[in-house]
């Protein structure tokens, strides 16, 4: 390999994954594709900050006999594997070598390949299976006496002693609560206004929300919020007639084959949308990306995921297109003041830009502090008990940030970033969603 340190000034280029072959889960060929990426990265050390993937790798390398990889026992790669939550910042923000440069180092998807092989062993605890399993857990959860009696177990500090004794979901990380109420039936019950559908060149000027598992059960309010602001914008909205969950945490367990299944099950749904003339949106950045990014990758050869990708959208980068054929309302009552907005990996990524701040800027008086920084929550990364204090201490530098700005709001897309750093300002304010924000400042 030729030492080309100098890296790709070209934009990154993503190649689909390979995974149905049979050499993506051969042992060996992917143990010898770690030692060759992970030589790369222990020379070049530019992503040490963004997660806890990188000072692990580190870590083995400087404390091998050698200080080289030769000198780690591959057996440890797998510690690597652990602690890359596959939020793609690395491939897109802070790596020199990604494809179209010759090293063509892709380190999130090697860390997916090396998941999906523990996964296929059988190494995949109980624990990890029922964190991503959101429509089974949220589907009983969701029951109205099982959903107190989950909430109440919840904050109750013995049950979450022995929750982590023996399920290891750390006594103090938060985890989501349920609503029987959910934002499917709140939507059944509720009465639309009849709005005409205004299309234009870059939008449709209708949505079909892909409600997701999260905004659906745990937190509907924000499903809600989100409605009011696009139908205020006179955007008629309508859900998705069914769906499960999009996939990510399967995807990020390693499991394809489930992955594969919520993608059979939801991309004819949404495509019926799409032919019926709806723009899609999910609310939570994660959902969009699935849709967006990682279902294209890993089906290339599927017309219908192709299709549902290019109708999919960020709601802020809906509102922003909008505002672009002048179909956006900026007549605001209320003023927002000082925000500090937090920016999720899985949104940036989406190579949309500041869209969330451009639309909140365009209410008066308004001032945003920028955070680009991992919140380390990653939906289950940080309830995890082997990994929170690391996702602690990866939020840091955001908690950091609000508690320097001293905002009237922080806020971020992601409604579990929110809650990650409102667990580490720990000072009574809570986080907000920006589309509660955008509601207000309309005066909704």
């Amino acid at each position: 390999m030729a030492d080309n340190r100098e890296g790709s000034l070209e934009a990154p280029t993503r190649h689909p994954v390979n995974w149905k072959a049979p050499e993506f889960y051969d042992e060996k060929a992917a143990l010898d594709e770690m030692e060759r990426v992970f030589d790369i990265c222990h020379g070049c050390r530019r992503c040490v900050s963004l997660c806890n993937a990188f000072p692990t790798l580190f870590d083995l390398v400087d404390e091998s006999k050698t200080m080289e990889m030769d000198g780690v026992d591959r057996k440890d790669y797998i510690k690597v594997v652990d602690q890359c939550y596959l939020c793609d910042l690395c491939y897109l923000t802070k790596c020199p070598y990604v494809p179209p440069h010759e090293w063509n180092v892709d380190f999130p998807h090697l860390m997916l390949r090396g998941k999906a092989i523990k996964h296929k062993n059988g190494e995949t605890t109980f624990r990890d299976k029922l964190l991503t399993s959101t429509d089974t857990v949220g589907n009983l959860a969701g029951i109205p006496v099982v959903s107190q009696a989950v909430n109440a177990v919840n904050k109750n500090k013995t049950a979450r002693k022995a929750m982590e004794s023996v399920l290891g979901v750390h006594q103090n990380a938060i985890v989501p609560e349920y609503h029987s109420n959910t934002l499917r039936k709140r939507e059944a019950k509720r009465s639309k206004p009849e709005i005409p559908v205004d299309s234009g060149e870059l939008t449709k000027g209708k949505v079909a929300l892909f409600t997701t598992c999260y905004c659906n059960r745990n937190e509907p309010d924000m499903g809600e919020d989100l409605i009011a602001v696009l139908e205020h914008n006179d955007i008629p909205v309508t859900l998705v007639n069914k769906e499960v969950c999009c996939g990510m945490p399967k995807l990020e367990l390693g499991d394809l084959d489930k992955a594969e299944e919520a993608m059979k099950f939801n991309i004819p749904q949404l495509l019926k949308m799409v032919d019926a003339g709806f723009d899609i949106m999910a609310p939570v950045p994660s959902c969009v990306l699935m849709f967006k990014q990682e279902l294209p990758l890993l089906f290339p050869e599927n017309e219908d995921v192709k299709k549902v990708a290019e109708a999919f959208y960020d709601p802020f980068e809906y509102l922003m297109l909008r505002n672009k054929e002048n179909k956006l309302k900026t007549q605001f009552k209320n003023k927002l003041g000082k925000i500090s907005y937090h920016v999720p990996c899985h949104q940036r990524v989406q190579k949309i830009g500041l869209k969330t701040k451009d639309v909140l800027m365009l209410v008066p008086d308004t001032e945003i502090d920028v955070i680009e920084r991992c919140s380390g929550h990653d939906g289950t990364y940080a309830v995890k008990k082997e990994f929170h204090d690391f996702a602690a201490k990866i939020c840091k530098p955001v908690v950091t940030k609000v508690k320097k700005f001293e905002p009237d709001h922080y806020v971020s897309d992601c409604p579990m970033a929110g809650d990650q750093i409102q667990q580490g300002l720990d000072n009574g304010q809570v986080a907000e969603s920006p589309f509660k924000l955008l509601r207000h400042a309309y005066g909704l």
